[in-house]
């Protein structure tokens, strides 16, 4: 008992790993190869994010590839998107929901139905505790009745509760990444601005508050970026242009 611990313990571990360009999908992918392979008689997991009302499935993997299957298993992910099934209850309500027996339960009909065309039996769905603006949810499918019980159940959730961990350490990544590229093309223009100002003032004597407005008047006559500007100035400035940058832009190219 002590090795299986541990063993899910290295599993939860190694999924839990961030790599510097994955992407929620390629994370949350990880997670459910790896429900799959630990959960006993799990046959397929899926993880589904549910973003302005609409259900869209990030993830999903099968422990066996089939390609007569396929057809079944696609309209059971249709049924499984489809409002008003169980996984919408506890995308919507943040709660778990499990059917033991699908030929026995007859909440969802429909979902059911596609379900036991698909070879399963039960299944279970668990919220991911993600606390991102998008709502998460693991589904997992068995071809035995009651397969989901209490063991299986405490690993599902520790899964989720890391799946959960990592969606919003993901999306942090993501959105931190993003605002440090956003900052260093700040950055960037910026300094090229100020390099197409010194070109400028060095060509026609002045300051740098005339140097700058010549640019903005420039880039607005031209309804150019004042960053391109900037740039095409600098460019030209090193490549013995600049006379011609400066009149494409109607300036005095005399200095």
């Amino acid at each position: 008992m002590g090795e299986g611990i541990l063993e899910l313990a290295q599993e939860l571990a190694e999924v839990s790993r961030l790599v510097e360009d994955d992407d929620v999908p390629t994370t949350l992918g990880r997670f459910v190869h790896r429900v799959v392979l630990t959960v006993p008689d799990c046959e397929e997991a899926v993880i589904t994010v549910l973003v302005d009302g609409s259900a869209e499935i990030v993830a999903r993997h099968h422990k066996t590839t089939d390609p007569v299957a396929e057809p079944t298993r696609s309209t059971l992910a249709e049924q499984l998107t489809k409002g008003g099934g169980p996984l919408f209850d506890s995308l919507t309500y943040g709660e778990p929901r499990r059917i033991g027996d699908l030929a026995a339960d007859h909440r969802w009909p429909e979902f059911s139905a596609a379900a036991i065309n698909a070879g399963y039996r039960s299944c279970v769905f668990l919220p991911l505790p993600a606390a991102g603006s998008a709502a998460a949810a693991f589904s997992l499918f068995s071809a035995k009745p009651d397969a989901f019980g209490s063991t299986s159940y405490d690993i599902v959730l520790l899964f989720a509760m890391h799946a959960g961990v990592a969606f919003d350490n993901v999306q942090l990544f993501n959105d931190s990444r993003t605002l440090i590229e956003q900052l260093r093309t700040a950055l960037g223009t910026r300094t090229v601005i100020g390099q197409a100002q010194g070109v400028l003032m060095h060509r026609y004597g002045v300051t740098a508050t005339v140097a700058f407005d010549v640019l903005k008047r420039c880039s607005q006559d031209a309804n150019v970026k004042l960053r391109q500007l900037s740039l095409e100035l600098v460019e030209a400035q090193n490549l013995g242009r600049l006379s011609e940058a400066l009149r494409k832009y109607g300036l005095n190219s005399d200095g």
